[in-house]
């Protein structure tokens, strides 16, 4: 079973909760808010997808990198995917 099965609901409220903020961006830009306003959500949705990749990427490398009785194949593949995520995740 795969670690985003295991904790699915939870992830899956915060992706809600991050649609929710990005919708509230969209209102707000469509009401003509302030550009304060819009910049304070643009950076609450920032943190809120920041904090979502960081318990992912932490859980693949919990369950698939450093998990005891992987081959070592395995975790090569694991460790190769991690690197590629982490790279792109930094741009």
């Amino acid at each position: 079973m795969s670690h985003t099965t295991a904790n699915k609901n939870e992830l899956l409220a915060r992706v809600r909760r991050i649609a929710g903020q990005v919708a509230a961006i969209e209102k707000a830009i469509a009401g003509e808010e302030g550009c304060s306003a819009v910049l304070h959500q643009v950076a609450g949705v920032r943190g809120a997808v920041l904090g979502l990749m960081d318990e992912l990427i932490e859980d693949h490398l919990r369950e698939h990198v450093a998990r005891p009785g992987l081959a070592d194949a395995e975790r090569a593949r694991a460790a190769d995917e991690l690197a590629a995520i982490i790279r792109r995740y930094g741009k």
